[in-house]
């Protein structure tokens, strides 16, 4: 991969639910319908409204309520898979089409239960708008398959590039079919990407790591996905078969509650949005 610093998130999950994680909760006892869920998140927002959860709405339901904080995006969905963990909620469906598809798992949504969208934007130390891009700027992107797609489908959206006809949730920069201003992409693991700012010329962020990095897809982003029919929304995810898990569907209730929506909504100011 051209320009590409990669670091493989198998490394990142190799040390399972002991590297790379960190959590806030109480002890790890076994899983099961009848003790406290064990939920997977990324820090922000999802660990912050998942947070607000336990903190103020579980208790009227009854919910004990167990959060583990990841710092990639595989560790969550193998260990809902292996049963270490309850659900997940960090991933929007095309990720976990992906996932499912290269990793033979079977995670499944909650029915009823996708609760927030995170604008993907585009970010820069060096232009204020992307047309200020000079000729031969690299830009970076996610290096996993479906969000490296949707950042070069907002930027075929902002006028800068051209993708072939048809490649949707899949496209890479060889599907690049018009690239007028011959942009050079740099291919890096999603949390990297705010810390690469200062040696490109800009980078499409995920909007929960430009959000830690004090970056606001609202006020920040040179440019940024439209919210309308947006197919990105971050939802509840479970192993298939466990939908109907008591524990889950009082979460899911919650996480799609009045209550969090104007928390999503006071907190982060257009920065994530509610999907629901």
């Amino acid at each position: 991969m051209r320009n590409t610093a990669k670091i493989t998130t198998a490394v990142l999950a190799t040390g399972a639910l002991t590297l790379g994680l960190t959590a806030c909760g109480a002890d790890d006892s076994d899983s099961g319908s009848d003790g406290p869920l064990k939920v997977a998140a990324t820090a922000t927002p999802q660990g912050e409204i998942l947070a607000y959860v336990k903190d103020n709405l579980a208790a009227k339901e009854d919910l004990e309520l167990e959060v583990k904080e990841f710092t990639e995006y595989v560790t969550p969905n193998t260990a809902v898979q292996e049963g270490e963990l309850d659900a997940n909620y960090f991933q929007h469906k095309p990720y976990l089409d992906d996932f499912n598809k290269k990793k033979g798992t079977d995670i499944v949504p909650v029915p009823g239960a996708t609760v927030h969208l995170e604008p993907l934007g585009v970010y820069s130390k060096n232009v204020k708008d992307l047309a200020d891009l000079k000729k031969g700027a690299t830009i970076a992107v996610p290096n996993d398959t479906t969000n490296e797609a949707r950042a070069l489908q907002l930027l075929a959206a902002k006028g800068v590039i051209k993708l072939k006809e048809g490649v949707g949730f899949a496209a890479t920069p060889k599907d690049i079919t018009d690239n007028p201003k011959d942009l050079k992409f740099s291919e890096l693991e999603a949390p990297q990407l705010p810390r690469a700012l200062s040696d490109v010329d800009a980078a499409v962020i995920n909007g929960n790591y430009a959000i830690e990095a004090k970056l606001s897809p609202a006020k920040d982003a040179i440019a940024a996905e439209d919210a309308k029919d947006n197919p990105y929304g971050n939802f509840l995810a479970v192993k298939k078969g466990d939908e109907g898990d008591p524990r889950v569907k009082k979460l899911a209730k919650l996480l799609t509650s009045p209550e969090v929506k104007k928390f999503i909504e006071d907190k982060y100011d257009g920065a994530v949005i509610p999907a629901f």
